[in-house]
């Protein structure tokens, strides 16, 4: 396909081509909005504000501590582990302020997942929250890290109301197990050294890896996407080109995505940072009463979301009585929206949904629908500077309105997996095309449609599942001969796993199979249904065959 195709395709307001390069790093943006914006609000979380000038306060005190009190050095990974927490930014730009490379982990992984990706990643230190301290425990002599530091979720709230939240959380609701980790060091004993040291700021390059970001893989091992500073720095003027009716300085976002994922990170923590807005961040967004009444707290103009957690609101009676007549963005992202979640949304909040398409690999986002020009169903168009076609199975490019898998292009696509040279080049060909995995249909009009996925992979609420890490968990059961994860339709996440059975041992009951896969597993990779057979459908050579599974 010709390069110039989209040209003529953009609404007049959205440009075909930006300068990507206007930073050189994500510290560049961080500094410029720092200066611009000093005294407006950041980000707030459970009731406390900070501003730019505090967060940079913050972060230069962290980076400090980390520079001065440790034996780190720059290049060196750190793991940040926690919920959507004010600690969250200061932990990540302090750690790229010191020259860390950011490892952004899932504070629910078991201690197995956790295990590898701290190994995979070399990390070297940890933040991570004190609910899941009793897991870190465990993990940490397993790994090569070093240094950890302990956070409680009322930390960066002021006195009295920090001791009040950490008491409840560790007393009343008795969501802090017990744990000792010998040389932990609380998060404010860090802000506070921090405070006293002198600190040099790093500088790092466009080249540079800023975050790994652990995608699942086809193997069912998690790689990390090496994202570069200028990867990230690409991908949010891309979404700000696109997203022209952003105002600098007056936008409150709502911000219920967890941060560590990353179409949060670079939409609500990045993207809004250079715009000069303000982010709210949500911890616990499945206490859907309690988000309610966050929300019912500001006059919010953009929310970023996917189809899971807008079904779960739009099903609240409060819900429906906010007051939305400040919303003028809702971003998608994350898993397919239904067309019918779509309509329902509009008609409560007066606010059409874009919804965009992208993976970890890409920073993520490849494509989305103009605000102004939202087609339903649809992906949207390719984000400025970048190119994107379909081909078949023999990498012969398809013709516009034949399906193909989806190929992209640009400046937001990873510099390659973390020392993992052979996956890079199956997914990466020699001129820089990646492959998605997912088949679509280009539009004549330019507007990109998804019509399958060519992976087996499963999504469920927007993240990753693969069929074969289920599969493997399954397999290390001793009453397991061979099984099969498929994902089904869930009206609720999108898809949830279904895995099929072959009884080794006759008298294996589901119940504890399902012991074993929770116990092993996250709670979004579990099987939602076990089903018991007495063969798996196979190709000639042996392979199960998924796909005929998915179909029964």
């Amino acid at each position: 396909m010709h390069a110039e195709f989209w040209k003529d395709k953009y609404p007049s307001n959205v440009p075909f081509t930006i300068d990507v390069e206007a930073y050189d790093s994500v510290l560049d943006v961080f500094h410029e909005s720092c200066k611009r914006f000093g005294d407006k609000p950041a980000f707030s979380n459970m009731g406390r504000t900070i501003s730019y000038r505090e967060l940079d306060q913050y972060s230069a005190a962290f980076a400090a501590f980390l520079q001065n009190e440790t034996d780190l050095e720059p290049g060196d990974r750190i793991a940040v582990q926690m919920p959507n927490l004010l600690q969250y930014p200061v932990a990540v730009f302090g750690a790229m302020r010191a020259g860390l490379v950011v490892v952004n982990t899932n504070p629910l992984y078991t201690t197995r997942e956790m295990t590898h990706q701290f190994n995979d990643s070399g990390a070297k230190a940890l933040v991570a929250l004190a609910n899941f301290g009793n897991l870190v425990q465990e993990v940490v002599p397993h790994t090569g890290i070093k240094h950890v530091i302990i956070t409680e979720v009322g930390d960066m709230l002021p006195g009295f109301k920090r001791l009040l939240t950490n008491f409840v959380v560790r007393k009343v609701k008795k969501m802090v197990p017990e744990f000792n980790i010998p040389g932990a060091i609380p998060f404010n004993h860090v802000l506070s050294r921090g405070a006293r040291c002198k600190f040099t700021e790093a500088t790092p390059h466009r080249a540079d890896v800023a975050v790994l970001q652990y995608t699942g893989g086809t193997t069912g091992v998690a790689k990390g996407a090496m994202l570069t500073h200028g990867n990230l720095v690409a991908n949010l003027l891309q979404m700000k080109a696109v997203l022209t009716n952003f105002e600098q300085g007056k936008e409150i976002m709502i911000a219920p995505l967890p941060l560590y994922h990353i179409f949060a990170f670079t939409v609500c923590c990045l993207g809004m940072m250079e715009m000069g807005g303000h982010a709210v961040l949500i911890t616990n967004p499945r206490d859907i009463p309690g988000f309610v009444k966050e929300l019912s707290k500001w006059k919010f103009t953009s929310f970023a979301g996917l189809n899971t957690l807008f079904v779960a609101l739009m099903n609240n009676e409060e819900f429906r009585k906010l007051n939305f007549s400040f919303l003028k963005t809702t971003a998608a992202g994350g898993m397919a929206m239904q067309h019918h979640a779509a309509e329902e949304w509009e008609r409560i909040t007066g606010c059409r949904i874009s919804e965009g398409f992208g993976m970890t690999e890409t920073s993520p986002v490849v494509s989305m629908n103009p605000p102004s020009h939202v087609q339903i169903g649809t992906i949207g168009m390719p984000v400025p500077n970048t190119q994107v076609k379909t081909v078949d199975d023999d990498g012969v490019e398809t013709p516009i309105g034949e399906p193909g898998e989806i190929c992209v292009k640009g400046p937001q696509v990873m510099k390659g997996y973390w020392q993992r040279p052979e996956s890079t080049a199956e997914t990466i060909d020699s001129d820089g095309w990646l492959k998605t995995g997912d088949i679509g249909v280009i539009q004549p009009d330019g507007y990109i449609r998804i019509v399958d996925r060519k992976k087996d992979m499963i999504l469920v609420s927007g993240f990753n599942v693969y069929p074969n890490e289920i599969e493997d968990i399954a397999a290390n059961h001793d009453g397991v001969l061979e099984s099969a994860a498929v994902g089904i339709p869930d009206t609720k996440s999108g898809e949830a796993v279904k895995l099929f059975v072959v009884k080794k041992d006759p008298a294996l009951t589901e119940a504890d199979l399902m012991k074993h896969m929770r116990a092993n597993l996250t709670g979004y990779k579990v099987p939602r249904i076990i089903v018991f057979r007495d063969d798996l459908p196979k190709t000639p050579v042996g392979k199960i065959l998924r796909r005929e599974l998915r179909d029964k």
